[in-house]
């Protein structure tokens, strides 16, 4: 009897199980996490372009300020010499009083005109004296009221200079949120990175959006924004030999471009290098990007002049986050010739 019941049993329960784990096999799959490589290296490539934005607008910021803070300045001196000149037409117009009231003030005409020589000739003085005042008055009034003119433009222009500062300061604190975040997620892409150079398989190609393409050229620079450090031939203790190509200091997840039009010939991880990524150009050379923290290109892919094909890193002997780049004679190691050499014949300074 019981044997029949577990056979029941069995017969009843097992086409649910199947059917149960068939549904869960159907099920979606759950969202990448903010670890997983793909979603680290997109979200590394939108702050980079955030925090070039925000520095961007933190220094338009910056220079409308300063530029507000000048035209400050320039009004300040501009109210420093009215009131200059007010000073000086008081201290005439309190000459001429004194001299009218040492004269015997409204009287003195009067008794000059009755006992003059030439009373024509008094009268002409007098009404050039009285001309003369009524200019100066004229001047005092127009000085008073370029003054406050001045006065009100100096409060006006202060104002929005104490805006502007307030908005810059603003702006520099969101620039350093962004950084903030920036920071925390690139060191995620390299972990990302390390994991995979450990294990000598790369994540696979993250396809990141490019807006636009460098024009004018057949040629450009790996990186845009970046400064020199090893160059070709170096010698130190970080290589067996001669250091084999250029390196150029940039943060990690910084765009890294292919040079020139042609082929990826090769992707991989692990070694010496890293991740890096070799690439055939249409005239036969090669040239080698490495210390990789991502790879946005996979084996076989055509790239134009200016395509990223990863982003930098510091994966395999690496003392810190740069990008190793080689050009060869053929895709292999020991090949390279000197890169600043070979870029400055085809118009590409470094």
């Amino acid at each position: 009897m019981g044997h029949q019941q577990r056979d029941w049993r069995r017969r009843l329960f097992t086409p649910l199980l199947c059917a149960l784990l068939s549904s869960i096999a159907l099920l979606p799959a759950p969202p990448a996490s903010a670890s997983d490589g793909p979603s680290v290296s997109v979200e590394v490539a939108q702050l980079l372009d955030e925090v070039g934005k925000a520095s961007a607008s933190y220094e338009r910021g910056l220079s409308a300020s300063v530029a507000e803070r000048a035209r400050v300045d320039q009004l300040q001196w501009q109210l420093a010499d009215r009131r200059r000149e007010l000073r000086k037409l008081h201290d005439k117009l309190g000459a001429v009083a004194r001299a009218q009231y040492r004269s015997g003030g409204d009287l003195a005409p009067t008794m000059e005109l009755m006992f003059a020589d030439d009373p024509d000739e008094l009268l002409r003085g007098q009404r050039l004296f009285e001309k003369a005042q009524l200019t100066m008055d004229r001047l005092l009034d127009g000085a008073k009221e370029a003054e406050e003119l001045t006065a009100v433009a100096e409060e006006k222009a202060r104002e929005a200079w104490y805006r502007l500062d307030a908005r810059t300061a603003e702006l520099a604190k969101i620039k350093r949120g962004i950084e903030s975040k920036l920071e925390s997620a690139r060191w995620s892409l390299q972990a990302q990175a390390d994991r995979s150079a450990a294990a000598g398989q790369c994540a696979g190609a993250v396809r990141l959006p490019q807006s636009e393409l460098p024009e004018g050229s057949a040629w450009v620079t790996p990186v845009e924004h970046y400064s020199l450090s090893a160059g070709f031939d170096s010698a130190g203790q970080r290589w067996a030999h001669r250091h084999t190509g250029q390196d150029f200091a940039v943060g990690i997840g910084s765009a890294v471009r292919a040079i020139g039009a042609g082929r990826v010939v090769s992707v991989s991880c692990g070694g010496g290098f890293g991740m890096e990524v070799v690439v055939q150009h249409n005239d036969g050379w090669y040239t080698q990007y490495a210390h990789l923290a991502a790879v946005t290109v996979d084996q076989g892919d055509r790239v134009r002049t200016g395509e990223w094909v990863g982003q930098a890193g510091t994966t395999g002997n690496s003392t810190g986050p740069h990008l190793h780049f080689e050009v060869r004679l053929t895709p292999y190691f020991g090949s390279a010739v000197d890169p600043v050499a070979w870029l400055r014949k085809r118009g590409v300074w470094l």
